[in-house]
């Protein structure tokens, strides 16, 4: 009899220990999942795109070298001329200071039917210009890299707020069970790291998957292979997950109290145990066609980087990934295009997305994918039209800048917004931020002012209070 108490205790001791360590365990792993479902979800109307591509050029591509070419600055280059500059405000309170003009030193081309004018840092790109929907008069906030981001990414410069593609996975799910429905490529670690694929007060299953980070070129999913063994470690964690939810449902807690957390703990290893089958394949790259790896620029130093996260984009795209971030940074305080004192630096970055960006394109559209995917292309702000402190660089411009999207239901070879004479702020047809993230999730059928979550007793949403539909950028 003593025994068999002895026994029952024991037993009991090592069920509670088990399933507290398998909690401790998985919220580690937790942090770095995104989840396939999504109890909140729905369209609110007829969807355009079903999936989105956003390809992040980390820093701040120059609009007046890139897609908005500005005759003035020709005419008036090294002429001290005052401007309004925003970030020199945020620093003396003082506007209007004067600036030296600084001419373009790429020449601009005219590419398609359309005649859209760009770079001769695009030249790819260019032969693409018939499918593009260039936005010029966009306009931002935050001066500084680490807050524009977050606000491009999450709507937000200081709150902790879900980012851009949790909402998406939080309102429509993904696409495949088997894999995450948010995957962020080669993220960066600083101007917020995380937080820009984070879920924030979001129920933890929609936060992004990150694969690797801005200075790794390899790309693969940690922990995740086809392991019969491994497999039966994940399902015996899993069943223990269950039955301390279980013990939860038993005591009479429902929701908080970590019940959420461990709900969402235990659907991230039913995520994982799915992916040990599906996700390698996904992952590999190496069935592609040597045509294909050439579309993409795998087969040239410059571009096999960006040409591998772009690649791998279109295949998490087929494979119903919902929304993927193609990011081009570093890790440096100073990210990629940020070229306050070495302007021609723009051309080392632009030789190596070109090329690959055009392969995705050109391979969605090949595919029949671009009609219901959306491609989205941008930076956290622009650059100023005049030498920073008089030099060979640009500042940060968040007054006035470009932007383009491509497939997903939009008006292709078509220009939408003005900036000044010098490209510096947005004066005709002008989209903010929130307006973009309001027409992208209009494209997926989401209503940006009803997708909402109440967090501290109040409800939130991507766009807060602000955020128009612009509905001129569809087709």
């Amino acid at each position: 009899m003593i025994e068999k108490k002895f026994m029952q205790s024991r037993r009991h001791f090592l069920y509670q220990s088990a399933c507290g360590f398998g909690a401790l365990a998985s919220s580690a792993i937790a942090t770095h999942a995104a989840f396939a479902s999504s109890e909140h979800g729905g369209l609110h109307h007829a969807a355009r795109a079903k999936r989105v591509i956003f390809l992040f050029m980390q820093g701040g591509v120059s609009q007046v070298d890139s897609f908005d070419p500005k005759p003035e600055l020709d005419k008036r280059d090294g002429q001290m001329l005052p401007f309004d500059d925003a970030r020199e405000f945020a620093n003396t309170r003082k506007l209007g200071a004067d600036h030296r003009v600084m001419r373009s030193p790429w020449s601009f081309k005219k590419y398609g039917e359309c005649g859209r004018p760009v770079s001769e840092l695009f030249p790819a790109i260019g032969e693409h210009a018939d499918k593009l929907t260039m936005i010029h008069g966009m306009h931002t906030e935050g001066v500084a890299h680490g807050p524009a981001t977050l606000f491009m990414h999450c709507g937000s410069q200081n709150l902790v707020r879900p980012s851009m593609g949790s909402w998406a996975i939080y309102g429509l799910g993904s696409e495949n069970a088997n894999l995450p429905g948010f995957i962020s490529i080669a993220p960066s670690i600083g101007n917020g790291g995380a937080r820009n694929y984070g879920s924030a007060f979001l129920p933890m299953k929609n936060q992004g998957t990150a694969i690797g980070n801005a200075d790794l070129a390899e790309l693969k999913l940690n922990h995740v292979r086809p392991d019969a063994a491994e497999t039966q470690r994940w399902l015996f964690q899993h069943e223990l997950q269950k039955m301390q939810l279980e013990r939860f449902g038993a005591a009479g807690i429902e929701q908080g109290s970590g019940r959420d957390e461990l709900e969402s703990v235990i659907e991230s290893y039913e995520l994982a145990a799915r992916m040990q089958l599906s996700a390698p394949e996904v992952f590999d790259l190496s069935n592609e066609t040597a045509e294909t790896m050439q579309l993409y620029g795998i087969d040239q130093k410059q571009t096999e980087t960006y040409g591998r996260r772009c690649l791998l984009a279109r295949r998490l795209c087929e494979a119903g990934v919902r929304y993927i971030q193609v990011n081009y940074g570093d890790n440096s305080a100073n990210p990629a295009w940020d070229q306050h004192s070495n302007l021609p630096k723009h051309a080392e970055h632009a030789a190596a997305v070109d090329r690959p960006i055009a392969g995705l394109l050109t391979d969605l559209a090949r595919r029949g994918l671009l009609e219901d995917t959306l491609v989205w292309w941008g930076g956290e702000f622009g650059r100023s039209p005049y030498a920073e402190k008089n030099g060979t660089g640009r500042d940060h411009n968040p007054g006035g800048f470009t932007v383009w999207l491509a497939g997903g239901g939009t008006k292709p070879g078509f220009a939408y917004g003005r900036t000044d004479d010098f490209g510096h702020k947005a004066i005709a047809d002008k989209v903010h931020m929130h307006d973009l993230h309001a027409s992208i999730f209009h494209l997926l059928g989401i209503d940006h002012e009803r997708l909402t979550y109440k967090h501290a007793g109040r409800d939130f949403r991507l766009t807060d209070v602000h955020g128009r539909v612009v509905s001129e950028l569809f087709a």
